[in-house]
This record gives C-alpha cells, structure tokens and sequence, in this order.
C-alpha cells in the first residue's frame, strides 16, 4: 500500500507539472509539489524527517550562492548597462547580435531567472521604443540564454544538481559543453535573423505606446559591478580547488551580502525562493520511491530491457520529450532516483541536451516562460507558434550538432556497448 500510494503521488505530481498548473486552479508547478509534500505527511507515508534527509543541501546551498552572486549584478546595475548597450546598438542585425552573445554570455556564469527578470523588461521596451518588434529579439533572449546556460555546470539549476549529485568537475564540464552551447548561439543568430529580419520594422509604434512601461532602473555602481566581477574569477579559482563548491560559493555570497550600500534584505529579496522550495519538494517527492522500494525495481526493469540512457540514441530523445513535458530539472532528478549511480558521461551529456531541448518549445524552459510573460506587459505577446516557428529549428539544429561532438569527443557512445544476453 505504501509503494502504491507514493507511486500514485508521483504520478499525479509530474502530470501537474506537465500541465504547468491544476485546472481551474492558480497552483503552479511549485504549489503542485509542495501540495504532493503535504499529502505525503499527512498521509504518514514520510515524516519530516524523511523530507530533510531526501533533500540534497550541497544543491541547495549552491543554487541559493548563485543567486545571491547574480542578484550583485542586478542591483549594481551592471546588468541594465548591458540592456541599455544592446538597445543603443545601431542597426537590427547588430541589436540581434548583442542580444545573443550578451544573453548567452551572462547566462553561463549567472541564475537565469534573476539575470531574465533584470534584463528582459529594459531591452524589449527598448526594441518597442526604437518601434521594433519584441518577438524577434524575446525568442533571441530565451534561445541564448537556454543556449549559454548550457556551456557550464552553474549555467542553470538542472546543471548545479547534476554537478552536485555527480561531483562533476567544472573545467571538464566546459570542455565537453562549450563547443555545442557556442554552436547554438550562432544557431539562434542565424536562424532568428533568417526569419524576422524582413519583418522586424513592419510593426508601427502606435501612440498609446510612445510612453515606456514604468520600469525601475539601477544606475550603475562601478565599485558594486566590480565586487560582482571578482565575486565569479574568485568563485572560477576556487573550482580548482579541493574546497567543496557550494562552500566556496557560499563564502563569496556571505561576502557580497556584507555590504555597506546594498542591503542584505535587498539581496536576498532576488532570490528565486519558489525554485528552491520546488527542488526541496521534488528531493522529498521522488526520494519516496527508494523507500518505497520502486526505484530499484524500475532501474532493474530498465536494465534488463536495455532501456536505461547510457548511449546518445536513448539519452537525446529521453531529453527533449522531458525537457518540453515535464521541464528538464525534474525530469533530471527522477532519472536520478531511478538510476542513481549513472556513468559521468550520461551526466554531462544529459545536461547539455536537455537544456539545448528547451528552446524547442514555449513551454520547453522556465526561461522561455518568464520572457514570453515580460513581453506581454509590454503589450508583445509572444504566442506559442511565433516561438515554435523558431524554436524547432534552433533546437534541431543545436540538438545535431552537440549529438555529433559528443559521439566526437568520446563523451558517451551513439549506441549501446553490448548486446543484451541471448535467451
């Protein structure tokens, strides 16, 4: 009764999370697996402190580093000098370009959604001031990003858990993905260009939008930026270092949050404090099923039907179809539960395709959410199909070519090793 109950949960909690939200009801993916969390408790099948052994701090501890890292560049306003930069660029092409190499570049170094929450309002008001059309350079926001994030293991969140989780070594993590994310931001480049730029001007700025949205900006602090820029060199030094790193990140944050201008509560205001609580509560939620025993009966079913991801022909689809239903970082640490000891190679490959998958679709990334909710406000609603009109070539394309280079490189094999026994 105890495995069919937990079974039951998980269920139902990762068609919640694939719908994005319980019908009829304001519940997102957080609230969806918090409710989960709070069912298990009540119902005595796992006690609290079943939920704090299931969570992985050193993720936790790290995710929350890195936000507090990049809430420094928020708040120094070193991130809208960097809209302002791609706004006063002087033609379309040249706008597009910023767009993506300063996108992508933040994004492999910085928390996504503090850099997209900072960046996104000031460079699509900007396009509509300059009477552009958003959605171009909002698809090129999100496809560089997701891009970017890919390069490095503290690109993203799924990243930071699978390094966690793995012990996976940053520079090795950047040699294997570097290639394949630089790759795709050309991708997006060309792609982009190739299908807005007939089109970008064709839209008339309209009287009722001559007034901007009132945004709040953060005038530059060069001190403050500068504090940031030695916050992530100090924090890359540190990588090469026995010191575990989510210690290290969090002596750079404990750092930054020791400040005589911003203060801590500004700070910590910018963490994402609903990503967190959702990767406690899908810790606790999926940890379930190795207690319930269903985690070693699901590896063994796999394992016997050659099933499990460990060459690139399973791994690549197993990606996208998760990355765009259930979001990539709870499909990640379901496979996680299910396979816990997977080689490095899986891992590194995992992290790379699944997030280069999310620029598929609208709904493929968290990223791609937040984007296409600020570009709303500002009266550019970025539909579905504009994006998809985008989004599947970016990804098909990036999703070969990073097929191809880790085949290339050895990382993990096209097809599986050995044959499974004959009956």
């Amino acid at each position: 009764m105890h495995a069919a109950i937990v079974l039951t949960v998980l269920i139902l909690t990762y068609i919640g999370m694939a719908a994005g939200r319980i019908a009829w009801l304001r519940v997102d993916r957080t609230g969806i697996a918090l409710l989960a969390v709070i069912g298990l408790l009540a119902s005595g099948q796992m006690t609290l402190d079943d939920f704090g052994s299931a969570v992985d701090m050193s993720t936790l501890a790290l995710l929350f580093a890195m936000m507090i890292i990049s809430a420094q560049f928020a708040e120094s306003g070193f991130i809208d000098l960097c809209a302002r930069t791609i706004i006063r660029a002087g033609g379309t092409e040249a706008l597009l370009a910023l767009t993506v190499a300063i996108g992508g570049g933040l994004s492999a170094f910085l928390a996504n959604d503090i850099l997209i929450i900072a960046i996104a309002p000031l460079l699509l008001a900007g396009a509509q001031s300059r009477g552009l059309d958003a959605r171009p350079f909002a698809i090129a926001l999100a496809a560089s990003t997701n891009a970017g994030s890919a390069a490095t293991l503290i690109g993203n969140p799924q990243n930071i858990l699978l390094g966690a989780i793995g012990r996976l070594n940053f520079w090795t993590f950047l040699a294997t993905c570097a290639v394949p994310a630089l790759f795709a931001l050309l991708v997006v480049f060309v792609v982009v260009w190739v299908q807005w730029h007939r089109r970008i001007r064709e839209r008339e700025l309209l009287p009722e939008e001559e007034d901007a949205p009132l945004l709040t900006p953060h005038p530059l602090d060069r001190v403050q930026t500068l504090k940031g820029v030695a916050a992530v060199l100090v924090l890359l030094l540190l990588f090469a270092t026995p010191l575990p790193r989510e210690i290290g990140a969090l002596i750079i944050a404990a750092l930054l949050l020791a400040n005589r201008k911003i203060t801590s509560r500004t700070m910590i205001a910018n963490v994402d404090w609903p990503l967190l609580l959702l990767v406690s509560c899908l810790f606790a939620i999926t940890g379930q099923l190795n207690d319930a025993g269903i985690a070693a009966k699901a590896l063994a079913f796999l394992d016997h039907h050659r099933l499990l991801p460990d060459n690139l022909l399973l791994l690549l689809p197993f990606s996208v179809v998760s990355s765009n239903a259930i979001g990539s970082l709870p499909a990640s640490m379901l496979l996680l539960q299910i396979w816990p000891m997977p080689p490095p190679g899986v891992l590194y490959s995992l992290a790379l395709l699944s997030t280069l998958a999310g620029n598929l679709l609208l709904t493929g990334s968290l990223t791609n959410l937040l984007i296409a909710e600020q570009a709303d406000r500002i009266g550019a609603p970025l539909s579905f199909k504009d994006h998809a009109r985008a989004g599947i070539p970016i990804a098909l394309l990036s999703l070969g070519f990073a097929f191809l280079w880790l085949d290339l490189i050895h990382t993990l094999p096209v097809h599986p090793q050995s044959l499974p026994p004959t009956p």
